[in-house]
């Protein structure tokens, strides 16, 4: 029987008709740019993780880069963040004109070491606020991270990218620290192509964010020309920038927001049909696992003193055989920019290279099926096993 090799991709979104609908009402309502349908998107993300209100944006990166404006971050001061994450984590920053401090991941997982960031912030009073990250939709350990930061006088901006919809007793991610924001990039566990929402608990920061995210107009567009009783006049009351999320991508938003459980139970399937099938395999080790997690990303990790070819071969033959995967994270510190910045080597930060050096993330997203979810799996352990040293 000849082998299937139909292309698997890594990734891919979940769109149906109800999207398709929203989108074409949008289309011929006459208003495409920010309006009603943006703020009843931002309305009901609100009340889905339980926030006073919610602000969307055109990316997650733009969301960080507000929330750290509002919080004051600036020259002068440094951010804190994991290396084991995307650039605009720590990008954002520099944007603002500070510096960035980065702190070593967990011995276990893929975030931030809670001890490690006391450690950090007890040595530079300089660190204005921290950006832990959810990577992969594991939980940071919050109640360690505020409860740090509080002490030493530090903001916390969730970066949770990758953990929507995830919940903890103590609230929703992004919900925990003073601000928080979500991705909803083409790969994200919900999508709108491109964009994403802040939080924050502070009236004050939100209403800097909204005055900041569309020029440092004191007035919506939308409310300067959608009513007869509309006043063209408007002020500019600071240098802002332009993030805001257009009606178009807001009405995907609204019905990717409704779908977002069942999304989540679909990962989760998945993550369970990994977790059992590589579980114990000599050569393999499972990503941390929680009752809550997103199950955004399945970083399995490979195991050097097992295998006989590394992680890049290994990548490279499930290519082969029709699987789309990647590699979550490639750390900063060995990124050419950062590296230079801060005079940065690849062992200044140990957990993080390591578990760079043997991640491979697998395909996981809502739609895939149990069939293609079982290939996946099958072809992971058929490489594994063939090359155990």
């Amino acid at each position: 029987m000849k082998a299937n090799t139909e292309f698997i991709p890594f990734a891919r979104p979940s769109i149906g008709i109800e999207e398709e609908a929203a989108v074409i009402e949008v289309l011929r309502s006459g208003w495409l740019t920010t309006g009603k349908a943006a703020r009843a998107f931002e309305e009901e993300f609100a009340s889905f993780v339980g926030a006073k209100r919610a602000l969307a944006v055109n990316s997650a990166t733009s969301g960080l880069h507000l929330a750290l404006e509002a919080l004051g971050v600036g020259p002068g001061f440094k951010v804190a963040t994991s290396p084991y994450t995307f650039t605009s984590s720590a990008a954002v920053a520099r944007h603002l004109g500070a510096e960035v401090a980065f702190c070593d991941v967990a011995k276990d997982d893929y975030n931030i070491d809670p001890e490690l960031l006391d450690d950090l912030l007890s040595g530079d009073a300089s660190i204005k606020a921290v950006v832990p990250v959810h990577v992969g939709g594991l939980p940071c350990r919050m109640a360690e991270i505020l409860e740090t930061c509080r002490r030493h006088g530090a903001s916390v901006v969730e970066d949770a990218a990758h953990a929507f919809p995830l919940r903890l007793k103590e609230g929703a991610a992004g919900t925990l620290g003073d601000a928080g924001v979500y991705s909803f990039y083409a790969t994200k566990t919900i999508t709108t192509g491109e964009g994403g929402m802040i939080v924050a608990r502070d009236e004050a920061v939100l209403r800097r964010m909204e005055t900041m995210r569309l020029h440092g107009f004191d007035r919506a567009a939308w409310d300067r020309y959608t009513s007869k009783a509309a006043s063209w006049r408007y002020d500019v009351v600071d240098a802002g920038y332009k993030y805001n999320l257009p009606d178009l991508l807001a009405a995907v938003g609204r019905e990717q927001l409704k779908k977002a459980d069942l999304f989540r139970e679909q990962r989760r399937e998945i993550s369970a049909l990994y977790l059992g099938a590589f579980g114990g395999h000599p050569a393999l080790e499972n990503p941390p696992s929680h009752p809550s997690h997103a199950w955004h990303l399945f970083s399995l990790r490979i195991r050097p003193e097992v295998v006989k070819i590394g992680r890049d071969e290994f990548v490279e033959r499930l290519q082969a055989a029709g699987i789309g995967v990647s590699v979550h994270f490639i750390p900063l510190h060995l990124m050419s920019y950062w590296s230079r910045r801060y005079s940065l080597s690849p062992s200044d930060f140990p957990r993080a290279l390591d578990k760079f050096s043997r991640t491979i993330s697998l395909p996981i997203w809502q739609g895939m099926t149990r069939a293609q979810a079982e290939r996946v799996a099958a072809t992971v352990l058929e490489i594994a096993e063939g090359a155990r040293a």
